[in-house]
């Protein structure tokens, strides 16, 4: 890449990278800037993989030139390269540029799915409604909790995203039907999952509900998350419960009252409530929060009473 901004006297960015094995993640944030990749840098060298960017709040416009296509990318929008083509991506002048690149090399994809990918090469996509929003979700979630993920757990992370961007393309092109039986399921699952974890909080979200919303039966429903070991019942039962547990644990909540925490989380009864959480955690609501706030107290105590060092202080840790 030639990489141009007119804050070349003083520019400012920052950026992390995430690996999943040989697919890289790398959040960023940075004053505006060009990008362009010539015929001339392809023929110095090609890593042969594809790029895309989700452009996240915060960010400016991005004017994206590729494969004939010309738009303007914005807030939440999606898009598409490859590295085997030019392009010339430049952000509109004092805007930041705010968003998640992913790179992936070509290779994991068999050749029907890389014609497949250079027919949507950068078109906008939008991020905010069908498997736009899931691989949004997804990536978002990767970049915000990737301490919470083991080294176990990274094939399987790859696989999903994987599974994304061949989903996203084919529902761009209308060629679903195209994707392997397996992936297809795996999609249909995900889209379901990021479904319920944006309507938990509604008190009609039933497996009936959720079928009726993605146009399949109840059956069809139970098969998909069959082959996850859990039921789509447990599983909303579960992601309300999560919910309710981390908002109870909030230092920031603890004037809230549990009917409230409760009826945020999609339930209508508070008796209920305190039912299946103490039935999922051991404790009713209430002593789960005494529990974590004492604790919490306990912390902070300790930490003023600690005895002062002696010698030089500890090198602060520079937040990431």
């Amino acid at each position: 890449m030639d990489v141009s901004s007119q804050h070349s006297s003083d520019f400012w960015g920052e950026t992390r990278l995430l690996a999943l094995e040989d697919v890289l993640l790398w959040p960023v944030a940075m004053q505006a800037s060009r990008y362009r990749r010539t015929p001339k840098l392809i023929r110095q060298g090609d890593p042969e993989l594809y790029h895309i960017t989700l452009v996240l709040p915060g960010s400016g416009r991005l004017r994206v030139d590729h494969s004939d296509r010309r738009h303007m990318s914005l807030v939440n929008d999606l898009y598409i390269l490859n590295s085997s083509y030019p392009c010339d991506v430049e952000v509109e002048e004092n805007e930041l540029a705010v968003g998640i690149g992913v790179e992936i090399p070509r290779s994991h994809f068999p050749l029907a799915t890389e014609r497949a990918i250079d027919r949507v090469l950068g078109q906008r996509i939008p991020g905010q409604e069908g498997f736009g929003a899931v691989l949004a979700h997804f990536l978002s979630h990767l970049v915000a909790r990737n301490s919470a993920h083991q080294p176990s757990d990274v094939p399987r992370l790859k696989q999903i995203l994987l599974d994304l961007v061949t989903g996203l393309v084919a529902r761009e092109l209308d060629a679903e039907t195209a994707l392997g039986k397996e992936t297809r399921q795996r999609n249909k699952f995900l889209l379901i999952r990021s479904y319920i974890n944006r309507h938990y909080h509604d008190p009609g979200l039933t497996p009936r509900t959720v079928a009726a919303a993605h146009f399949i039966s109840p059956r069809q429903l139970h098969r998909l998350f069959e082959t996850e070991g859990i039921t789509a019942a447990a599983y909303i039962r579960g992601r309300r419960l999560a919910e309710a547990r981390r908002r109870l644990a909030d230092p920031a909540q603890y004037a809230t009252s549990i009917q409230s925490i409760a009826r945020r989380c999609g339930y209508t009864s508070a008796a209920h409530f305190s039912r299946s959480f103490s039935a999922a955690y051991g404790m009713a609501p209430r002593e789960y929060r005494e529990l974590e706030h004492r604790q919490r107290l306990d912390t902070e105590l300790r930490t003023l009473t600690r005895p002062p060092t002696t010698g030089r202080d500890p090198i602060p840790a520079i937040p990431a």
